[in-house]
């Protein structure tokens, strides 16, 4: 149980502010990595296991997503009332012997399953990262803190392809999974050394399947909450699908494997600098007329990305200069969807979020799925399934919005589904 909770705000905080930055960035660092660093080992991994398809190599990534994404289901409830220290720990421990395991998997499928289970794991590293910064801060020091975390976390995206490349250069795919073991070992001898308990004794909240029941309800049946939810998921799906297919489209559409990470990094780089502006314009112009700004020019770029894949001999610049167009436009729209998304739910955050967190990736994960698996040697899938993505969205937002987008309301409208 927690047992005091120093604050950072009444200067009783053991830790100093960059430490902490570091710490939560290196936390969030962990799921990025996992993902990101298999994507060049696809091939070897296909090889190893004997896979017959190579679209089914997907699924070491759409197997982790999902885990995560039901995952955080289970976190945030649980942190309310243990406390956040143990549950981490907890989680990182079951992190690292998941991602050992991966590496001595016998088969494709046992591999796919502890892939599962080290995502479900993960999920509370997404979940109570947010939640530590809210115990400590608050108002706009919070949102300072988590934007800062957030700009170091996008870097980790733009390298991890890079490393887990290296690692190929010099060593066997399983490298790379006990690589994510002694990572994620470190962070959680740091995190047992060096975080205190956040969660305040007074803060406690037991765990009541009827709370959490009738929590969910009112999120499902939301108008706004769950349109912007939806939205947020459609849009991650298209990334996810993107993710699941991009180390194939180089390799196969282009015959550009060896650059690979660089290609990713550059479209993850495109996703780190439109978060960053948007954390300098959405209080000027508002979240929600900079995101559906953003989804009006996603789905115009997603034209464009059709018409692209059509072309005989499409060029591998032209199709990466609009792929990072459209990445950097669901940076300026995941966040943005996601808060407005939250808007109603300020007396039940915790279990708001980690609810909303969950819908967001098991939809991303199954779309991103359903994208990859298309894959035909060319890049018309991932162009179809990103305006597919965009239309929908541009659906649902529609009906949360009751028509009216591009609107900066005073008010939170809290009206239900």
């Amino acid at each position: 149980m927690a047992t005091s909770a120093p604050s950072a705000e009444t200067g009783s905080f053991p830790m100093g502010t960059r430490e902490l930055v570091a710490m939560m960035a290196a936390l969030m660092a962990l799921n990025a990595l996992a993902i990101d660093s298999i994507l060049p080992a696809f091939p070897a991994l296909g090889a190893a296991f004997d896979v017959a398809s190579a679209n089914d190599r997907q699924f070491v990534i759409s197997s982790y997503l999902m885990g995560m994404g039901i995952g955080s289901l289970f976190y945030g409830p649980i942190g309310d009332q243990v406390g956040r220290k143990p549950v981490l720990l907890g989680s990182l421990v079951f992190y690292v012997i998941f991602g050992g395991a991966c590496a001595f998997a016998p088969d494709f499928q046992t591999l796919l399953l502890l892939r599962f289970a080290q995502g479900f794991a993960a999920a509370a590293m997404g979940v109570l990262v947010v939640s530590v910064i809210r115990d400590i801060f608050s108002g706009d020091r919070m949102a300072s803190f988590m934007s800062i975390i957030f700009i170091v976390f996008m870097a980790v995206p733009v390298l991890a392809p890079t490393v887990g490349q290296l690692i190929l250069y010099f060593a066997q795919w399983q490298f790379i999974f006990i690589l994510l073991s002694v990572m994620g070992t470190a962070v959680g001898v740091w995190v047992w050394l060096r975080l205190p308990e956040t969660l305040r004794p007074e803060n406690v909240i037991p765990i009541r399947l009827d709370t959490i029941g009738s929590t969910w309800f009112q999120v499902i049946f939301n108008r706004q909450g769950f349109g912007y939810v939806a939205g947020a998921g459609l849009l991650v799906g298209a990334m996810f699908g993107f993710l699941n297919s991009s180390q194939q489209v180089f390799a196969d559409v282009f015959d550009a494997e060896a650059i690979f990470p660089y290609a990713f990094a550059a479209v993850a780089g495109a996703m780190a600098v439109s978060n960053f502006f948007n954390s300098r314009i959405v209080e000027r112009f508002g979240a929600r007329r900079v995101s559906h700004s953003a989804l009006m020019a996603f789905l115009v770029l997603s034209l464009l990305q059709i018409a692209a894949a059509k072309v005989p001999g499409e060029p591998m610049a032209l199709f990466l200069v609009i792929v990072a167009l459209n990445m950097a436009m669901v940076g300026f729209i995941g966040a943005n969807f996601s808060s407005i998304a939250m808007e109603p739910f300020g007396a039940m955050a915790g279990a708001a979020s980690s609810f909303q967190m969950a819908f967001r990736t098991v939809l991303g994960a199954g779309i991103g799925a359903l994208v990859g698996q298309a894959f035909d040697g060319t890049t018309l899938p991932m162009a179809l399934g990103f305006f597919s993505c965009g239309v929908a969205a541009l659906v649902v937002i529609l009906w949360a919005e009751k028509g009216r987008l591009f609107r900066r309301p005073g008010t939170c409208p809290k009206s239900p589904m």
